[in-house]
């Protein structure tokens, strides 16, 4: 047989109102009597409790849980009560007006500013939005404006901050980066001059009437009682929708829910879907009303083209009146490389940025150059694509002479304030002959001068084509002719996925220039084949709603419990998070009643029986796939990866059955330097009905079975590996071929038929020598599940297949009813109120608060430290760690907390090495705190994120090294290690604050000799928009 098909088993192997409806609210009124109801309470309990030897400890995480449960109840039940939306006629049709009213307050129909000049006049005809805005701001109402991108928001910012100082008020206007505040400071100072800046690393005129500030130095005002408070009127939130930021999202919220209920606030906002909602939970926390001015409409109309990768144009998918396309989608499908193409792209897969997207992008800007498409923003999610896709422009020139002159000047003077020294960096160089050819990148990694100048010559049209990631279209001004994708995919740090509607919309949204172009284009790059509904969801879908990523910090509990009679849980009472999970429980009962109705629907006698047998073969599976994973060790699998060796595998839930190996290569874990990746040239069958791309195992459909199939190759990793066979074949040379295909279904054929469907694997321990002591066990195991299964009573049934899905099917319903319930007890309670105990245990554990949970010294140190880790800085400060270190090892050391960004482990001198290692000592001492009061957390990863990647880099720095000297010494981006460097010397500051609190003089005068060692030179740079 082996000579009939070349197969052998291997030796020795085996406004006007026009609705009303009805929407949360928030009664402080209640909140006040449930307090004093649960202080009565208390006290009671307490005094019973104290008779009978009960600490006050074990009182508070035992005895008032059911009072505090059946407060936060009360509060959300009342919550939901009596906010009246009302539905208000616009006089245009792509406008929208919605006003939220607690029960405190009446509605009232907005009055036009009669008898009373405005507060400002426009040179320009303003647009619906815009005057309804500005009529709530006239009757001193909050008022969310969400609008796309360049629609013209800031007309409303501006009407605030004039009706401000017209009426000797003063006004904060607040947003998320330091990069966007100061383009704003910029920005407002010309035209209303009395206003100042607060960014913590720049604060100028902080007694003008107009402030503008990152949120975080609100948030500090506001935790501190800032007496400029009392004198404002107005707060402007620009970029509200960045609340919805997992990191720093929870600052935008603390900010509101702490804001006095005298100041008025006005939220500016690209559109969100769930607007009303969000201006529902502000009126609920803040008793007052709250208008939605909501606009889809877009001054420059959109024009959205697919080019596909490989194929010779672009196809229009949808156009101006934004209708989807399917005949233009189906041709650009139709326009990718073919997967014949892709024979043998094993060692030449595209990873980004390489010649063959270089090439690609290339086209697209000729194209766009030749159409008069330019200025043009290319998005890529990558910073050193960024940088590939710049330098292949080289034989490229979009400035004329007179331009190239300009780009000079701007250059010229934007550097001029560096030393002579940091004017030779090698970034500051190379970026030059770029700009004057009209090309700019624009990413985290570049230092921020060389950022702004960017953004300057863009701005002013010397920059025609813009390389850049996605954070440019986050609040900067910048609108382009032009927009394109590289890619409609990017890695998310987990998995590598399709970019969402909101993150398309944000991006695509800088394309057409209002008042300059009649129509924006954006040009979406696609590489692989992709659904018509895809790519419906990414260019056509919703936005993304604006979700609440509220949660409790040790900084946020410890500040709010030094305020007199402020409990925290009022905090977690009044956050989105919890006005959002609340509004769910409707739904949630409807869903229940209905799965109950499906469970009570079962007849099933046998019910018992079926249970042992699926628990049985869920036994049996599972002992498969560990015996699998540890077959799938490079130590055991690698000797046995030979050419035309079957493997069984599986694509997430695709199973492709047997694939036959081609070839297998070794390459380093992208993700992680120190690891290695073995990557399979796999074989498989699949079904050609569809489109599909090998290189994206997504579009594959398995066809292993069907008459009609097709072998490709396709990259895969060892992991999708479910089963090694004992069974190899010679493939045919001409597998891409119709010849070739047909001998390897012959081959395929014989031997299923030899083998009647049973193809023999190899032996764990016999033939790959897997001795273990585990490996046996599992064997083992394996082999008696197997007998148990074969002597069940219910194996023996005719009927047994259906009678297993019919168990099945109840037991996925019993599942979800008791999802469903748990959900619905999650949000009915108060949501972080357990979390909240655990996280005052951990702080009375360590000493921050009293047996009281009063606030004593330790608790008020941590208070001052907000920008990275309060409770190791503080354990550190009071243990007297950085007593015994100098200057320059102190920056070094809290260089840890700050640094995010990945890079080559750096090797560090002994001194510097002994002080890491007790910062990762403290930390596991707080993990394992945190852990026995049930704040879990994950000692390991706990402990690897204080980063020392830039250890020796600071170390080098504070003690006087220049920053050519210092970036030679790294792979880090030169952007990153100031940004590290900036945000070190915000910690710096607080370090000597907390110093101040303690009373040390000795440790604040060495914080604010690293703070002065540490402020120098290019890394702090004055911006060129101050």
């Amino acid at each position: 047989m082996a000579d009939l098909f070349d197969e052998f088993i291997e030796p020795g192997v085996k406004n006007e109102i026009m609705d009303v409806e009805e929407a949360p609210e928030n009664p402080m009124e209640k909140l006040d009597s449930a307090k004093k109801r649960q202080a009565r309470e208390d006290m009671t309990n307490l005094l019973a409790n104290m008779h009978n030897d009960v600490g006050v400890g074990n009182f508070d995480e035992a005895t008032s849980k059911r009072a505090r449960v059946e407060e936060e109840e009360e509060v959300e039940e009342a919550r939901m009560e009596n906010i009246i939306v009302h539905t208000i006629r616009t006089d245009n049709e792509n406008c929208t007006h919605e006003v939220a009213i607690p029960p405190n307050a009446e509605f009232a129909e907005l009055r036009e500013n009669s008898g009373t000049e405005p507060a400002k006049y426009y040179p320009f005809q303003l647009d619906a939005f815009q005057k309804q805005a500005i009529l709530c701001i006239d009757n001193n109402q909050s008022v969310l404006v969400s609008a796309h991108t360049s629609a013209g928001k800031t007309v409303v910012a501006t009407y605030a901050i004039a009706k401000c100082l017209r009426e000797k008020q003063r006004v904060i206007y607040t947003s998320p980066i330091k990069a966007l505040s100061n383009q704003k400071y910029r920005e407002l100072e010309e035209e209303f001059k009395d206003v100042g800046l607060m960014t913590g690393d720049v604060t100028l005129n902080p007694d003008a009437s107009c402030l503008v500030m990152t949120t975080e130095i609100l948030r500090s005002m506001l935790y501190r009682g800032s007496e400029i408070m009392k004198e404002v009127g107005w707060v402007v939130y620009d970029e509200i929708h960045y609340m919805r930021d997992k990191e720093r999202g929870v600052v935008w919220e603390e900010t509101i829910i702490l804001m006095s209920k005298n100041i008025k606030q006005a939220f500016l906002s690209a559109t969100i879907p769930n607007a009303r909602q969000f201006a529902q939970w502000v009126a609920s926390i803040k008793q007052q009303p709250v208008n939605v001015v909501y606009t889809d409409y877009r001054p420059t109309p959109l024009q959205h083209w697919i080019y596909p990768v490989g194929g010779e144009g672009m196809y229009e998918v949808v156009n101006v009146k934004g209708e989807f396309r399917e005949d233009k989608f189906r041709d650009a499908m139709s326009g990718l490389a073919t997967a014949g193409d892709s024979a043998g792209s094993f060692n030449k897969r595209r990873t980004g940025g390489g010649t063959q997207g270089d090439s690609n992008v290339l086209k697209i800007i000729r194209s766009v150059a030749s159409n008069d498409g330019l200025n043009c923003i290319v998005f890529s999610f990558s910073r050193k694509e960024c940088e590939s896709y710049a330098i292949s422009l080289k034989d490229m020139d979009f400035n004329k002479d007179h331009e190239k002159g300009m780009v000079k000047s701007v250059y010229e003077s934007a550097i001029a304030q560096l030393s002579p020294e940091d004017q030779k960096l090698p970034q500051i160089l190379n970026i030059l002959p770029l700009l004057r050819r009209g090309i700019g990148v624009h990413h985290s990694g570049l230092m921020p001068i060389l950022k702004e100048t960017i953004e300057i010559l863009f701005g002013e049209g010397l920059v025609k084509v813009l390389f850049a990631t996605e954070t440019f279209s986050m609040g900067l001004n910048m609108p382009a002719r032009t927009v394109v994708f590289t890619s409609a995919r990017k890695f998310d740090g987990s998995d590598n996925r399709y970019i969402t509607s909101g993150e398309y919309i944000q991006m695509a949204g800088r394309a057409g220039r209002r008042g300059k172009d009649d129509r924006g284009t954006v040009i979406l790059m696609v590489d692989s084949a992709m659904s018509a509904d895809d790519a419906k969801q990414i260019i056509k879908g919703a936005t993304d709603p604006l979700n609440s990523q509220f949660r409790l910090t040790y900084n946020m509990v410890l500040n709010l419990m030094r305020v007199e009679g402020m409990a925290v849980s009022w905090i977690i009472n009044n956050s989105f998070h919890q006005f959002q999970s609340y509004a769910k429980i409707p739904e949630i009962d409807k869903k229940c009643v209905q799965v109950e109705r499906k469970i009570a629907s079962f007849n099933f006698p046998w019910e018992n029986e079926m249970r042992t047998l699926v628990d049985l073969q869920d036994q049996l599976e599972a002992t498969r796939q560990r015996i699998i994973q540890i077959q799938r060790e490079p130590k055991y699998i690698v000797g046995f990866l030979h050419a035309g060796r079957l493997f069984k595998v599986k694509s997430g839930d695709r199973d492709f059955k047997w694939g036959i190996l081609n070839q297998f290569k070794k390459e380093q874990n992208p993700d992680d330097r120190n690891d290695q990746i073995y990557l399979c040239d796999m074989m498989i069958a699949i079904n050609t009905e569809g489109r599909f791309d090998p290189t994206n195992p997504a579009t594959l459909v398995p066809g292993f079975d069907l008459p009609k199939r097709r072998w490709i190759r396709v990259p895969m990793t060892i992991d999708r590996i479910t089963a090694i066979s004992a069974v190899r074949l010679k493939v045919p040379a001409d597998i891409d071929k119709p010849d070739g295909q047909m001998r390897l279904d012959g081959m395929m054929a014989a031997a299923t038929k030899r083998f009647g469907n049973q193809i023999p694997l190899l032996d764990p321990i016999q033939d790959m020598e897997i001795k273990t002591v585990e490996m046996k066990e599992l064997i083992a195991r394996e082999k008696s599940l197997e007998g148990r299964l074969e002597t069940h009573s219910m194996t023996k049934r005719d009927n047994m297949k259906d009678l297993k899905k019919q168990f099945e099917q109840k037991q996925d319903a019993v599942k979800e009813l008791n999802a469903l319930k748990a959900e619905r007890k999650s949000v009915q309670s108060t949501l972080h109120l357990e979390e909240l105990n655990n996280r005052k245990r951990v702080l009375r554990r360590l000493g921050y608060l009293g047996n009281d949970d009063a606030l004593v010294l330790k608790g008020s140190v941590a208070c001052e430290l907000s920008a990275s880790d309060e409770l190791i800085l503080t354990e550190m400060l009071l243990k007297g760690i950085f007593n015994t270190l100098d200057v320059a090892q102190t920056a070094a050391l809290l260089s840890c907390f700050v640094f995010q960004d990945k890079c080559a482990a750096p090797k560090l001198a002994t001194e510097l090495q002994t002080c890491l290692s007790e910062l990762h000592e403290q930390a596991r001492n707080v993990a394992k705190v945190s852990n026995e009061c049930k704040m879990e957390v994950m000692e390991d990863k706990y402990v690897s994120s204080f980063n020392p990647g830039l250890m020796d880099v600071v170390y080098q720095w504070v003690n006087g090294a220049t920053f050519s000297e210092i970036v030679k010494t790294t792979d880090v981006f030169e952007g990153s290690i100031i940004r590290t460097l900036r945000r070190l010397e915000e910690v710096l500051r607080e370090m000597i604050n907390a110093a101040k609190a303690l009373a040390n003089k000795e440790l604040e005068q060495k914080f604010e000799d690293a703070r002065k060692n540490l402020k120098r030179d290019i890394v702090f740079a004055a911006s060129l928009y101050l």
